[in-house]
């Protein structure tokens, strides 16, 4: 027996199929071991010794894996073809070998780019061994992550108090978010003019020209800055005579793109697809492990962790027939293409991401996917048939044209461009970025010295207004792009170091478009004033070069560290002793635009609005940063961080909405650190109510601000209790109250408006789904009858995320798994292994009546121990840390 070693159980199941019954194939289900979240794991005085633990899970399934081995012939690991792969079989061999179940059995390391019986049983005859160079590349990283996080993060957290972590490539890529939102704070906007004419050939055919010389000045897109000196171009060309000077008409020759990395694959899938990219690696993911093809589970693409872009030779004829077979034979080339990587060190995996069978096409496999998965198909199989096809013929034509009147004169300029021949157009375009978009005119046939005329038509000569814009900030797929231009992280970090950062509120997407937060821009400000060469573009590029030198055996990966540790520790050792008015001051200067930003009236915008004498400054509290004044307690003046740069409507100081009709004392709004408020009065504790969200600062006025200070309001006696109902706004939104139980409304006006009988029948549904406790979610997907034992399975979202559920037993999803994309033959799998863990056993199908249960033991097994105390504050710091490394 040959015990095979691989990651995923959907994986296991079709290898096993395609290797026989010789083979016993396990999962790892990914890592096994990491790093303990406490200080010492990785010790630079031990030189770079590491310390791995296995959690409960790991245990239990690693406890499997040596006991088949020990009744194993040979082991051979199976992992992913990357640098996380290889990692993953050696963390599997080092506990195989503590645990002493190797012994003299043979040990061989197999990769496979595709899961496909051609591709399994080759690897399987060409085994090799672990690669070490790669290894070592892996613990070099895995080292720096976690030296970056766990020492640099505390001090983050001590002197930022509310900011999250910092990490090695995720803190350069929050720097470059910040750096754009900077460059478009600071742009200054400044006005154009274009002039266009309308003109008509000998012919009839219209076509627009540019202006592009006046006067003997060449004019440039920004050369025309104000409406006279349009104007007076305008006029001119308004009575001027148009005559053709040249026609240029040149063939060119546009090129496909080659097939997808991973970066080039998320980057079309966000621009295509609207895919963030974590889904578009969840989904490839799914294609990479495969479909039920007619009872035989298949994968339908090759991996998808790589920065090579060459294709093997047996796919370029598969991808040459197809084209000759779907397009023609004129779309054939007449050689085949071949594409090299502009990666410095493109060794993650060999291939690019393509079908692993060309012939397969999307319509045809789209009835054995969900509508995701279809749609990234189709995308990756058009992109590599089209990296094989002919290239598109254009024709582009350049018109120049002369205009004069009255001894002036000037050039205008036509352009368009005909296809002659389409190529891979017929069936791929690539998208595009943040750039204009303008479909390329076709131009009505032209001969030097033709004379045209104006168009009649209103505006037969143009003058058009324009300002230039600031650059667009980041999408996902426009980050990523700018990451690999950088060389700022690999193929495997990007959704992971992209999803870090909007987990820890870093930044917000908000149309497609990353938009940092004040918290990630103080942290960015923080590194760049006293970390700033470990938030360096150049350096970090740097660093990941030398990651990947020691991947190709060209550098000791400890010698790397030891490098890095070295200036790494003493510039903290210098940072430990500074104090927080020092960071508060620097952050002061640096974000001085974004905090203080101009009044628009001349004064000095840090001066307090409410006492005119005080100086405003960031201010640092436990739940986060805001700006106050300088003379507190004298002056209580408080306001919250622009909200994304952007100002939340209130005004600096107090504004008066009225009196209150009962009390006579002034209704005012305000701004305070978590955003606007009404109050009432000017006592030491006046009565305060946040606007809720949905409600702007702009629109507030008296008779809202009281409806605000009038809650929490009494809506009457329960009928059945006798005791009181409550409706109010809080922290989840609004509410009705009885008794300790909480009951949400549908929205906000309803809080003003709902009566005794709407409020007991919100109640009393609450407590029909669980009382105080959280509701059953709704089910995502159904998923049908559990075949062995009867009662549905559904896939469902919790508090901790997706899981599928079968009666009593709730089972998590792995991470990365799409809910929408789970089988039957999955979730059973799940359901299975939580009840054997769990110790319950799932419900099996009715077939007579439940015999009475036995009567409980009088006494119950030994008392519980008392819980031990919680640690301190500082180990609570050095238990959150794992959050605080970068999971590369």
């Amino acid at each position: 027996m040959n015990v095979v070693i691989v990651e995923s159980p959907a994986k296991a199941k079709t290898i096993n199929k395609y290797l026989g019954s010789d083979y016993l194939v396990l999962a790892s289900y990914g890592h096994v071991r990491d790093l303990p979240a406490k200080d010492g794991s990785v010790r630079p005085d031990e030189d770079f010794d590491m310390s791995w633990t296995v959690d409960a899970k790991s245990q239990k399934r690693l406890n499997e894996i040596a006991k088949a081995v020990k009744e194993s012939d040979r082991l051979i690991l199976a992992t992913d073809p990357d640098r996380e792969g290889e990692a993953i079989s050696w963390h599997v061999l080092q506990v195989l070998r503590d645990k002493k179940a190797l012994k003299d059995k043979p040990v061989e390391r197999v990769v496979f780019n595709a899961i496909t019986k051609t591709a399994i049983l080759e690897a399987m005859a060409n085994p090799r061994a672990i690669d070490e160079p790669l290894v070592d590349a892996y613990l070099a990283r895995r080292a720096l992550d976690y030296l970056v996080g766990f020492t640099l993060s505390p001090v983050l957290w001590r002197k930022l108090p509310g900011a999250r972590s910092a990490g090695r490539v995720q803190s350069v890529a929050l720097r470059l978010i910040c750096d754009r939102e900077n460059e478009i704070e600071r742009f200054v906007s400044q006005e154009y003019w274009s002039i266009l004419a309308n003109l008509t050939t000998v012919n009839g055919d219209a076509v627009q020209a540019r202006l592009t010389e006046f006067d003997g000045k060449k004019i440039g897109r920004l050369d025309i800055g104000g409406e006279e000196e349009a104007t007076a171009i305008r006029t001119m060309l308004e009575s001027a005579a148009f005559k053709v000077a040249s026609v240029e008409s040149k063939p060119t020759k546009r090129n496909p793109f080659a097939p997808f990395t991973t970066s080039t694959l998320q980057q079309e899938a966000s621009r295509k697809l609207g895919f963030a990219a974590a889904r578009t690696m969840q989904v490839a993911q799914r294609l990479y492990e495969g479909a039920n093809l007619g009872g035989e589970t298949v994968g339908l693409i090759t991996y998808m962790r790589t920065d090579g872009v060459q294709i093997a030779g047996e796919a370029i004829a598969s991808a040459r027939s197809v084209i000759g077979r779907e397009f023609g034979d004129d779309y054939v080339p007449e050689k085949p293409r071949h594409y090299s990587s502009k990666a410095k060190n493109a060794q993650e995996a060999h291939e690019a991401i393509r079908p692993t069978d060309l012939s397969r096409l999307p319509k045809d496999m789209r009835r054995f996917l969900d509508d995701d998965q279809a749609r990234l198909y189709e995308l990756i199989w058009k992109r590599t048939i089209a990296s094989q096809m002919q290239s598109a013929t254009i024709e582009r034509t350049t018109v120049e044209i002369e205009a004069s009147a009255d001894g002036r004169e000037a050039a205008l300029r036509a352009t368009g461009s005909v296809i002659r021949f389409d190529g891979f157009l017929a069936l791929y375009q690539e998208g595009r970025d943040d750039e204009e978009d303008e479909e390329s005119r076709r131009l009505p046939p032209m001969s030097a010295e033709e004379v045209l005329t104006r168009q009649e038509i209103e505006k037969a000569i143009e003058a058009n207004q324009h300002f230039t814009e600031p650059p667009p900030r980041f999408t996902e797929a426009t980050l990523v792009k700018k990451m690999e231009e950088l060389g700022i992280g690999r193929p495997s970090t990007y959704a992971s170091t992209l999803q870090t950062l909007r987990d820890r509120d870093y930044v917000a997407l908000d149309k497609k478009r990353l938009i940092p937060d004040d918290k990630g821009r103080l942290v960015t400000a923080f590194l760049e004033s006293f970390f700033n060469r470990y938030v360096e573009y150049d350096f970090t590029a740097d660093l990941e070069e030398k990651l990947d030198k020691i991947s190709a055996n060209e550098l000791d990966w400890k010698d790397v560290l030891r490098d890095f540790w070295k200036n790494f520790s003493g510039t903290v050792d210098e940072i430990k002793d500074l104090r927080v008015a020092q960071v508060i001051d620097a952050l002061n200067e640096i974000l001085a635009a974004h905090i203080f930003p101009d009044r628009g009236d001349g004064s000095d915008p840090r001066v307090c609005p409410v006492c005119s004498n005080g100086q405003l400054s960031l201010k640092i509290g436990r739940y986060g940063s805001f700006v106050g004044c300088s003379n507190y307690p004298e002056c209580r003046y408080t306001r919250q961080l622009g909200s994304n740069g952007e100002e939340d409507g209130a005004s600096d100081g107090p504004t008066v909405l009225g009196q209150d009709p009962e009390t006579g004392l002034d209704v005012t709004l305000r701004t305070g650190r978590f955003g606007p408020y009404v109050q009432l009065g000017e006592e030491t504790k006046p009565k305060r109510a946040s606007l809720p969200k949905g409600w702007s600062a702009q629109a507030m006025d008296l008779e809202k601000a009281l409806r605000l200070l009038s809650l929490p309001r009494e809506v009457g006696l329960h009928p059945e209790t006798g005791k009181p109902i409550s409706a109010g706004i809080g922290r989840y939104g609004p509410f009705v109250l009885h008794d300790g139980t909480y009951a949400n409304l549908d929205n906000v006006d309803e809080v003003f408006e709902v009566g005794i009988n709407r409020a007991v029948d919100a109640l009393a549904q609450k407590a029909a789904k669980g009382g105080r406790g959280r509701a059953t979610p709704a089910a995502l997907k159904e998923l049908g009858e559990h075949p062995d034992l009867g009662g549905p399975i559904t896939v469902r979202d919790g508090r901790y995320g997706p899981y599928v559920n079968h009666g009593k037993i709730n089972a998590t999803l792995p991470r990365d798994t799409d809910p929408q994309s789970v089988t039957m033959e999955q979730a059973v799998e799940l359901i299975a292994a939580k009840a054997e863990k769990s110790g319950k056993k799932p419900a099996a199908k009715k077939t007579a009546a439940k015999k009475p249960a036995a009567k409980k033991t009088t006494k119950t097994a030994a008392a519980k121990k008392p819980a031990a105390k919680k640690s301190t504050s500082a180990s609570k710091a050095k238990t959150k840390a794992k959050a605080e490394t970068e999971n590369e």
